[in-house]
């Protein structure tokens, strides 16, 4: 049961890691044509996911090949890894949200950006929760925190989506830097939270 479980763990982070390499992409190219930042912050989160679900396959990859003690201390620097990544990100997406609504750098509305959101709203509740209860089977605090950053990607697709929608049908560029600011706080939270964890 238990390398059934490890082969789950393996398997949702490989479809993480080609489905945030490939909505990273899409997200950053249409963020870049409407000059608008929480479509690119949304893009590069994705890039931040795929490196989280690296961090799970490094993780996972050593299973049974090393001692149990060797693969606790794994488990907490995967861990660590995966809270700093939630920091970065933060840091970037405030810092360019605050320079937006500063220097009211207006965004286009975009259409591309919202079926890209819309797409995320579907797909990644289910690998959520995939992640989650995985990880809780496997007692893998990684694997959960992993499932954070989907869960996290989820709460940034709804915001973005609002935040979209707001600029696309009644002309408010404001929403654009204001959910980023939004966004950045839940990810110095949720990172704070995982690398609080001993």
């Amino acid at each position: 049961m238990d390398s059934k479980l490890y082969k789950r763990a393996l398997n949702l982070a490989y479809f993480t890691i080609i489905y945030n390499i490939t909505e990273g992409m899409l997200s950053i190219f249409a963020g870049f044509l409407a000059s608008n930042i929480s479509l690119i912050g949304f893009g590069l989160d994705s890039a931040v996911e795929s490196f989280s679900a690296f961090i799970v396959v490094w993780r996972f990859k050593k299973h049974g090949k090393i001692s149990e003690y060797e693969e606790e201390r794994i488990e907490k620097q995967a861990l660590k890894y995966i809270g700093y990544t939630f920091l970065i990100l933060g840091i970037y997406i405030l810092y360019e949200s605050l320079q937006k609504l500063y220097t009211a750098e207006i965004s286009d509305p975009s259409l591309f950006g919202i079926i890209i959101t819309i797409a995320s709203i579907i797909i990644m509740p289910s690998i959520f929760y995939m992640k989650y209860k995985t990880g809780k089977a496997l007692n893998s605090r990684s694997l959960i925190a992993d499932s954070k950053q989907t869960l996290a990607c989820v709460f940034l697709s709804v915001a973005l989506l609002f935040g979209l929608l707001l600029n696309y049908i009644y002309g408010l560029w404001q929403a654009d830097p204001l959910i980023g600011i939004l966004i950045a706080i839940y990810l110095f939270r949720e990172g704070y939270e995982i690398l609080s964890e001993k």
